[in-house]
Parts: structure tokens; C-alpha cells; sequence
């Protein structure tokens, strides 16, 4: 099974005449104990097209030293990424390759790049012997593998200073502290990699010369590829189960299948709409246990805010029991929908429409006067279902009605966002405001789907001889809940409408 760690670390320039300061006067550092010298031997693989160096990820795999095998290192922050291990192995491990299957997809990957390096290793101690960081002075060879400048090689020193597990980041600025003052200055690149693409890759001519976002389609198409880079960014992050990712993939779905809707205009409806259809599909197959979730963390906040005494019968292994046969194992599914040819395909075809869109004649032109119209064409949809959810009387009419609300204000906030780098202020408040009508009618959707959930959990209760008491008791406090959503409603839609909003999009 893969080891994941976070390496935190910093890199300077060095030359083969450096020499390390005393780095036990920087604050914390009791003592430094050299560790030795050790050679590493590390391939770098990558698609001919260098999609992984693209977006900074890098796949090698080294010998020597006491992490030899193969590494995939993910980027979290300047000086921060995520690295998983696996064995040494002679072919790339499964479990690697399925969380690069996002950027590799059907391409192949092979050796790009070998680093040969001679590695000086100290361990600054604190004064009761703990490892805060691991310094090491690396003398590099690369040599170029494949591609432009195959066989070309570069040379370099470089110090690495790597923070201890768990240690505290304080102690990589007060060694950096030290280095500076001994005329080390930190290196131009991110990476080992980075530095020998840099200088095996013959260099070109360029002009300078970028033009800049200037259209209505080149908003749009900024706005898109986003979204478009955030699921594939997002794909490993699922595939490791981190905290909210598949929420978060799941969003950048919905954003860009609703930009799909928003800017027919600019981008032609044969190729969007059976992207969308797609979108629509795995945004259902992501959410499968996020509702689910949702609602299990709505009803158990509640239980659990109940006295003792109006708790009655067993009320938390019934709600147990329910959650677990409305599962549907969807780990393994999300993973299985991941690795199959349908989002293969899907993945491919965004790429696609992103390399060659299919632009419509308004999106030739400017900005702000295409963008608002889209955005306000959006809110009018908003408009018109507010007004009929607002005219029913309460009742599963209105339920039906806001809820079918919340989804075009979801829409109408989305379009508020998505024009926000060519419209400024008056997008992002325009957006921001039809966020809080979103959030109420969400928040009252939520109590319909709750109170559909306490109405089964009593039957159930009911039908296996308990008290359905707190079922009760429960359903009534979401009624009450969404009374109040519906009162707050008419105010912030209020706020939202607000005529100076729209004319703000407009100037």
C-alpha cells in the first residue's frame, strides 16, 4: 500500500564551493549531525507533451537511499507537496497510475529526464535530540531522455532543507535566516525536474508580445478552462479520499455545465449541450452519498441536541440502521466511474472543445456588453420563479416551487461569478447576493428532504413496534425550521432584486 507524507522544504542555490554556515545559531537548533553521503539515481517520467511537469506534479523512480522506489509528489502550497511511495518495482505501480490517469489518460508516459546526485546529509537537532529539519547539499547531474535537447545534460549544487515531520515551520525560516546571511540565496526553481527542463531545453526566441483577455469569448473560455483544469486537478485528490474533494469536483461540474447554460451565446449549443449531458451525469454519481451525508448530518444534529428525555426508544441505531441500506458503497463507485471510459471520454472531449471552441459570433464581442446581458438573462429565469414560488400558498406546491428556485439562483450566482473578472465589484455583489437567496432556499429544501426522511424513519419505527415520539417531535422542529426560511425569504430576495444591482452589471 502507498505511504503518503507532506515535504516541506526549501531549496537554494549553491555552488561546488559552499559551505554550509554554522546553522546551530539559528534559533531552535541545539546541534547539526552530519548523516553521511549518499547517491541517488532518479528517472522522471512523463507524456511527450510533459502534462505532469505542466502542472508541476512529478513521477520518478529512484534508487538509493532509504526511500528508494517510485514517487508521485502532488503540489499543495509554495514549498508544500504531498508525496506518495511505492516500492521499487520495474513497472509503474497501479495504484500511481491511476491517480495520473487524469493528466495521462491514453498517452503514454516514459523516461524524460535522469538525475545522478551526490547527496551531503545533516540532521539539525534540538537540544533534547529531537529531528527538526534535514539538511542536504545535492551536487546534480542531469541528462535530458526524450523530447527537445534529448542527450543534452546540465550541472548543478543545490541545498535542500526538508522540516521534520510534524516540526514546526519557524525553524526552515530561522536556518534560512542563517543562509542568507552567509550570501545563499533561494533557488529560482520549484523543483529538481523544473531546473533540468529549464536548462535541457533549447531555448527560443519570444516575442513577449500575449493579448490579453479582450473578448466575450475569451472570458468565457478563461471561465471554462478553469473549471475544466479543477475536475482534473481534483481527480487524485478523490481517488485519495482527501476531505471534501469529491464535493468540490462536484461543484466544478455543476460551474461549468451552468456556464455551458449561460453563454449559449458564445459558445455553440451542438458541442456544449452533450457535454453538459455528461457533466449532468457524473455530478449525480459524485453526489450519490453526498446527499446522503448531508442529511445524516442534519437529522444527527438534531437527535443529538434533544434532552434525554424526549429521546425515545432507540433512536440513534434506528438512524444508523436507515443511513446504511440507503448507502450505496460509493467509494468503490466513484472510483470505478473514475477509471472507466465514459469520463476518459468526457475528459478528452472538454480538452477538446477548450483547444478549438466553438465560438459564436457574440463572442467576438466586448465583454461588457455581452456578459451582462447573459448574467441578467439568468436572473429574469431567477425572477420568474421567485415570483411563483412566493405567490403559492404554503404547502408541497411551494416546496416544489422554491426548490425549483433554488436551482435557477444557483444557476443566476454561478453566471455572477463566471463574469466577475471582466465585470469587477458589480458581478461579484451581484453574485453574492443571489448567494443568500440560494442558501435559504437550499437550507429549506434541506428541511423538505428531512422531513420526507423523519416521515420514514416513524413508519419504520412504528411498523417495528417503537415509539415514533422523537420522529415526531423532529419533523415538527423542521417544519418550524423552514416557516422561518420562508419568512427571512422575501427580504433577501428583496436585497437581491434590488434594480441598482442589475444597472451596476450594465456600467
Amino acid at each position: 500500500m502507498a505511504d503518503t507524507k507532506r515535504e516541506i522544504e526549501r531549496k537554494y542555490e549553491a555552488t561546488q564551493d559552499t559551505r554550509l554556515p554554522d546553522l546551530t545559531r539559528a534559533a531552535g537548533v541545539d546541534r547539526v549531525a552530519p548523516r553521511g553521503r549518499t547517491d541517488l539515481d532518479a528517472v522522471y517520467w512523463d507524456t511527450a507533451d510533459l502534462r505532469l511537469a505542466a502542472d508541476s506534479l512529478t513521477l520518478r523512480r529512484r534508487t538509493g537511499g532509504a526511500d528508494e522506489g517510485w514517487h508521485v509528489k502532488f503540489p499543495v502550497a509554495v514549498g508544500v507537496r504531498d508525496e506518495i511511495h511505492e516500492p521499487l518495482s520495474d513497472t509503474l505501480p497501479p495504484s500511481l497510475a491511476a491517480l495520473l490517469r487524469s493528466r495521462v489518460r491514453n498517452a503514454e508516459i516514459a523516461p524524460v529526464v535522469r538525475l545522478l546526485s551526490s547527496r551531503d546529509v545533516h540532521h539539525l537537532l534540538a537540544d533534547d535530540g529531537t529531528l527538526l529539519a534535514e539538511v542536504s547539499v545535492d551536487t546534480v547531474l542531469a541528462e535530458r531522455l526524450a523530447g527537445e535537447g534529448s542527450g543534452t545534460t546540465a550541472a548543478w549544487t543545490e541545498i535542500e532543507v526538508e522540516l521534520a515531520d510534524d516540526g514546526d515551520p519557524a525553524v526552515l525560516d530561522a536556518v534560512e535566516k542563517r543562509l542568507r546571511k552567509a550570501g545563499v540565496r533561494p533557488a529560482a526553481s520549484s523543483s529538481k525536474l523544473a531546473r533540468a527542463l529549464a536548462e535541457t531545453t533549447p531555448k527560443r526566441v519570444e516575442d513577449g508580445h500575449r493579448e490579453a483577455d479582450s473578448t466575450a469569448g475569451d472570458h468565457v473560455l478563461a471561465y471554462v478552462r478553469k473549471q475544466i483544469a479543477t475536475i482534473v486537478r481534483l481527480d487524485p485528490a478523490v481517488r485519495r479520499d482527501l476531505p471534501d474533494s469529491v464535493h468540490k469536483m462536484r461543484v466544478a461540474t455543476r460551474r461549468l455545465r451552468s456556464a455551458f447554460k449561460t453563454h449559449r451565446r458564445i459558445l455553440g449549443r451542438e458541442a456544449t449541450d452533450p457535454l453538459g449531458a455528461e457533466l449532468k451525469w457524473l455530478a449525480a454519481e459524485l453526489g450519490l452519498d453526498r446527499d446522503q451525508e448531508v442529511l445524516d448530518e442534519r437529522i444527527g444534529s438534531r437527535v443529538e441536541a434533544l434532552p434525554a428525555a424526549l429521546t425515545l426508544g432507540p433512536v440513534r441505531g434506528r438512524l444508523r440502521a436507515w443511513s446504511a441500506a440507503r448507502r450505496t458503497g460509493s467509494r468503490r463507485r466513484i472510483i470505478d466511474v473514475l477509471d472507466g471510459q465514459r469520463y476518459l471520454d468526457l475528459l478528452e472531449a472538454l480538452d477538446a472543445l477548450s483547444a478549438d471552441p466553438p465560438l459564436r459570433p457574440a463572442a467576438r464581442r466586448a465583454p461588457e456588453k455581452a456578459l451582462p446581458r447573459a448574467v441578467l438573462k439568468d436572473y429574469e429565469k431567477l425572477a420568474r420563479r421567485m415570483d411563483h414560488a412566493l405567490e403559492r400558498p404554503p404547502g408541497p406546491e411551494r416546496d416544489t416551487a422554491m426548490h425549483e428556485a433554488r436551482k435557477a439562483a444557483k444557476r443566476a450566482r454561478y453566471a455572477g461569478e463566471s463574469a466577475r473578472p471582466a465585470l469587477g465589484k458589480p458581478a461579484k455583489r451581484f453574485a453574492r447576493r443571489v448567494k443568500a437567496v440560494q442558501t435559504v432556499l437550499g437550507d429549506h429544501q434541506d428541511s423538505v428532504v428531512a422531513r420526507e426522511a423523519l416521515r420514514t424513519l416513524a413508519i419504520q419505527s412504528h411498523a417495528a413496534g417503537e415509539t415514533a415520539f422523537t420522529w415526531g417531535l423532529l419533523y415538527g422542529q423542521e417544519e418550524a425550521a423552514a416557516e422561518a426560511r420562508e419568512r427571512e425569504l422575501p427580504e433577501v430576495w428583496a436585497r437581491a432584486s434590488a434594480p441598482g444591482l442589475r444597472a451596476d452589471l450594465k456600467h
